[in-house]
């Protein structure tokens, strides 16, 4: 089953780091918020990747088309005979897969995610997605369990961070209704990990203006087929210098909660 991971945001309210990079790209511990999230897909057997690339797309590419390199002890022959070698016995290797997929650099979300799914193929029914700016110790595993149960269409991860994200309305583990961000109340909120059935998709569009957290989700909501699975653990977004200081010091002091992979 492949993961689409939306990495084309500007993270206007990150500038300090955002100004040369994406957000996903944005180090924690010396590496990308987007490699965190991608050694917890890859934790519960999830390695195949569709990367939604928008602004400075370009920084990603480099970083994948460089990882093997930058990441083991290498071996140059300057007289042109091999370029190259890399030793991988130096180190952890990732039996990675990735699509890197120009999405726009102006998309919203709903249509990055639609954009890029020419590049799933016939038998990929099921996907999953996620934002690249997010770090959990959600149970991928149970997350895909609890879907494949219900039989509807969608399932999103609901999280109960602070109130200044929208919350979910629900009947039992069914969302009634999807509501962005509103002034108040409390309650859980959309915190990504999403599992889809291909059938999602009708709900989108290829419009740049298409944002999956409005109409979709919430016309998906309205037609019974959103289901939310409960997360009490650990989950954070990166979306300012503060919240990159706590994942930052969370690390350094080795208790990432997210740090589910050994």
């Amino acid at each position: 089953m492949r993961v689409m991971i939306l990495c084309g945001g500007r993270g206007t309210r990150l500038r300090e780091y955002t100004e040369s990079r994406p957000k996903p790209m944005v180090e924690v511990g010396g590496r990308p918020i987007l490699w965190h999230i991608m050694k917890t897909y890859a934790h519960h057997g999830l390695n195949d990747f569709i990367l939604c690339l928008g602004y400075k797309g370009h920084v990603i590419k480099d970083f994948f088309l460089r990882y093997e390199a930058m990441t083991h002890d290498i071996t140059l022959d300057m007289s042109g005979a091999s370029p190259f070698e890399i030793h991988r016995d130096g180190g952890r290797t990732e039996d990675w897969r990735i699509t890197l997929a120009d999405t726009g650099e102006e998309t919203m979300t709903g249509a990055r995610l639609k954009r890029a799914a020419r590049y799933l193929d016939d038998s990929d029914t099921t996907f999953a997605a996620t934002y690249g700016d997010g770090v959990s110790d959600v149970d991928v595993s149970a997350l895909l369990a609890f879907h494949r149960s219900h039989g509807k269409l969608a399932t999103l991860t609901g999280v109960r961070p602070p109130s200044r994200f929208g919350e979910l309305e629900l009947d039992g583990r069914r969302v009634t209704a999807f509501s962005e961000k509103p002034q108040v109340g409390q309650g859980l909120i959309n915190g990504g990990y999403f599992i889809f059935e291909r059938g999602f998709l009708d709900y989108l569009d290829a419009d740049a203006g298409c944002y999956l957290e409005r109409e979709p989700l919430a016309r998906c909501a309205a037609d019974g087929e959103l289901m939310v699975h409960e997360h009490d653990g650990y989950w954070s977004c990166m979306d300012t210098y503060r919240d990159w200081e706590r994942l930052e010091h969370e690390w350094q002091a080795g208790t990432a909660p997210w740090r589910v992979w050994e």
